[in-house]
């Protein structure tokens, strides 16, 4: 197949490979049903090909279903780099949105249950989730508390009262992302997340109640408390103005520095430093303490997100399924080529997704492998996965994240209006509360691709395995 120009291989089973050309050191490799393939922005690919030609990089350039056009890495991109090969962290391969990511939480409740007080808990939460651009809250944050809850992320949060101990063993890295640095994140960085903490944001952030609609395992269903017909919440949003303020600042730097260390930058969006240079280790620093803050700001939603519950239904408890990060870069150990390796893996718009026996899941995971939480667009089904033993030998153990944009805002808000669109989901069931017509209309389902198709993809590609899928009844949108 050739897609504007660049000859796809297919290997079987939603799998392609456009083989090095030029500067590429590596091959591309796609995830994709033929028609997402055949609807693909060839921007994609050629993102993905300049990716291929950074140091360092091992195996493959690797592009998950839902890719789209980003900011020097494609949205749904994945790729490793050996630091003992002069491999490099990129601040564009990251993102700016550092660490947005989603957590379920279970409630026990019927549907029927959540129907009766479904008016009421979609204006609770909306009075008392804060959503929108610029969006604060009541949690102040001086230097001092600023500094801790970057180092200590959402184990620094439970200790002040938001959330529960156990809720930790649930979160990646166990609420905590070791290697922050607060010292690396600047004055600027900082100011702007003081009021901010404890808040969805704008952009495709949102709080869902949905219903589990659908198991296709049950067994692991079971095992993670998730039953058929019942009510689930969905919190995704990310390190707000702290982590665009880290990707701006150090994609700026690292434009001005790559030149130094003998890289050729085939797009200035993919700035990047050695891991080892002391320009890589101070972004690594900046952006683990960018972790944190995202991890801190969902376990404070969480919080007050039970307390909402907690008004209508006294005696919930609502633990958590798990919390999972996109766009973030880990060391992590990998196999290649037969011998085990110390890598830095970019998931940017890509969701981890360790298989059974990975030695980072928390025992009560261990047996079934990582839980992958798959965001849908608004008003359109969301899933939730599990991580495959598979994963790891073909995309380092990634997954996608969403849905995975088919249109920019720009377009969706000149064919759309906000309250067509939520009186048209209203329509059907779907009660949404927003401070913005505008953010509704970006956000529009239409200016998506479709979820199910990206899952399926996944599904078959072998990347993670599906569980469960989730439709929405109410949604709070940034």
């Amino acid at each position: 197949m050739s897609r504007e120009g660049n000859a796809l291989e297919y290997l079987g089973e939603e799998r392609w490979r456009l083989p090095p050309r030029g500067a590429m050191r590596v091959p591309v490799e796609l995830f994709a049903s033929r028609e997402l393939v055949e609807a693909l922005d060839a921007k994609v690919l050629e993102q993905a090909c300049n990716v291929a030609t950074l140091p360092g990089i091992v195996k493959a350039s690797h592009i998950m279903p839902d890719a789209h056009w980003g900011y020097g890495f494609p949205i749904g991109g994945v790729a490793a780099f050996d630091p003992e090969e002069g491999g490099v962290v990129s601040a564009g391969g990251v993102g700016f949105d550092i660490s947005c990511g989603v957590r379920t939480l279970l409630t026990g409740l019927r549907r029927d249950q959540v129907e009766a007080q479904r008016e009421r808990l979609a204006d609770s939460l909306a009075a008392n989730i804060p959503a929108g651009l610029g969006s604060t809250g009541l949690i102040r944050l001086d230097d001092r508390q600023m500094r801790a809850m970057l180092a200590g992320g959402a184990r620094w949060a439970v200790k002040q009262g938001y959330g529960r101990e156990e809720d930790l063993s649930r979160v990646e890295e166990e609420g905590c992302m070791a290697g922050a640095d607060p010292d690396e994140v600047s004055e600027r960085a900082l100011d702007r997340q003081r009021r901010e903490m404890g808040t969805l944001g704008s952009g495709n952030h949102y709080l869902e109640v949905q219903e589990v609609a659908e198991l296709f395992d049950a067994e692991t269903a079971h095992h993670w408390g998730l039953r058929q017909e019942e009510v689930v919440v969905s919190i995704h949003c990310g390190s707000r103005g702290l982590g665009h303020q880290i990707g701006t600042e150090f994609l700026r730097r690292m434009v001005v520095e790559a030149p130094r260390h003998g890289i050729q930058l085939p797009d200035r969006e993919l700035a990047c430093a050695p891991i080892e240079s002391s320009l890589g280790k101070a972004y690594l620093g900046a952006m683990r303490a960018g972790i944190n803050c995202a991890l801190a700001n969902r376990q404070i939603l969480t919080q007050l997100t039970r307390e909402v519950f907690h008004r209508l239904f006294p005696d919930l408890e609502l633990p958590l399924l798990y919390d999972v990060s996109h766009n973030t870069c880990k060391e992590e150990w990998h196999r290649v080529g037969g011998e085990r390796k110390r890598l830095f893996v970019h998931r940017k718009g890509a969701t981890r997704a360790f298989g059974p026996g990975h030695p980072e899941l928390p025992e009560a995971l261990r047996a079934t492998g990582q839980p992958v939480l798959i965001g849908g667009s608004m008003g359109t089904a969301s899933y939730i996965l599990c991580g495959t033993s598979a994963s790891e030998k073909l995309a380092f153990s990634s997954a996608c994240h969403g849905a995975g944009r088919a249109m920019s805002r720009r377009a969706a808000s000149r064919r759309w209006r906000g309250g067509e669109v939520v009186a048209e989901l209203g329509a059907r069931g779907i009660l949404v509360r927003s401070p913005s017509l505008r953010g509704v209309a970006e956000e529009a389902p239409g200016a998506y691709k479709d979820v199910s198709a990206v899952v399926e993809s996944a599904h078959r590609a072998g990347l993670a395995k599906r569980v469960a899928k989730l439709v929405p009844l109410i949604c709070i949108k940034g």
